[in-house]
């Protein structure tokens, strides 16, 4: 998966809207309506995107794979940061960026 699939996956969900509040590097991802961010999509050592996670579940998927880690410059028990390096199935990606969502 590419940076442009991964916005597109974002995009593709109800009143969403792409944002760059820091530089052209940084996608952030947010709800029309509230403007609430749920992914930043960025590369810093290969494509990431961090997204919301309830902490317990955050904790299980740092457990369960080694791509997923405490979110890059976020909260770390509400935000996990995914480092797209194929070895997370994609069925998993969308799921965790619907629960983002």
């Amino acid at each position: 998966m590419d940076k442009n699939q991964l916005k597109n996956i974002c995009l593709n969900l109800k009143n969403t809207y792409e944002d760059y509040p820091f530089d052209e590097e940084w996608t952030v991802i947010r709800h029309k309506g509230s403007k609430k961010c749920f992914a930043f999509i960025f590369e810093k050592e290969g494509l990431k995107i961090n997204l919301k996670c309830e902490p317990m579940q955050a904790a299980f998927l740092r457990r369960q794979y080694s791509c997923i880690t405490p979110a890059y410059h976020m909260n770390k028990s509400n935000w996990v940061n995914l480092l797209l390096d194929g070895s997370l199935p994609e069925e998993e990606i969308i799921r965790l960026l619907e629960l983002s969502y």
